[in-house]
């Protein structure tokens, strides 16, 4: 197994002590603050309001998430290449109640764990890949990965990545471990 990478994550959070229009501050988020302790499952895709994540990676997450619990699972965390301001707009759009949209605006934790690419063909500049991974108190367990892993790939697989994927790889770990 090997450990998730240490990053800096900066978020917004809500802070109703906060007067105005604007009742968020800025709140810095590291790997142990996400992971440690924890069994989450992370997926991470190319950004927010794009075609895919939005109809079908993201949905799928949150519309599971109940069963991921019941598996043991502690928090599902999406993972993209976005600043906070998206995220939390896309999270809004998407109405997302249950799946913890994690913003890696500057792509560190995306380059350390060596799934960040240029999707320059699609003027995104740098972004993730789409991958999805159990990590158990900062341990990563089980990685997906979406095939074709290459810099300004022509195609946006989404075969592996998925909720039913990692779902079924739970209930099967479960039922081994019986």
């Amino acid at each position: 197994m090997n450990k998730v990478p240490h990053a800096i994550f900066q978020t917004r959070v809500r802070n109703d002590a906060l007067e105005g229009d604007n009742p968020f501050e800025w709140k810095m988020l590291n790997s142990d603050d996400i992971f440690k302790g924890k069994r989450v499952v992370v997926f991470s895709l190319p950004g927010a309001f794009t075609p895919t994540c939005s109809t079908s990676h993201l949905p799928r997450y949150e519309e599971l998430f109940n069963q991921f619990k019941a598996e043991g699972v502690d928090e599902v965390i999406c993972i993209s290449v976005n600043d906070a301001f998206v995220m939390y707009q896309w999270g809004l759009s998407q109405n997302a109640k249950n799946v913890f949209l994690l913003p890696d605006g500057n792509g560190e934790f995306t380059r350390k764990i060596g799934m960040l690419v240029e999707k320059s063909n699609l003027a995104f500049g740098l972004r993730s890949w789409r991958y999805s991974m159990l990590v158990d108190d900062g341990e990563i367990v089980k990685t997906f990965v979406e095939p074709g892993f290459e810099d300004n790939c022509q195609m946006d697989p989404f075969e592996v990545s998925d909720a039913d994927t990692m779902l079924a790889y739970l209930k099967e770990s479960t039922i081994k471990a019986a």
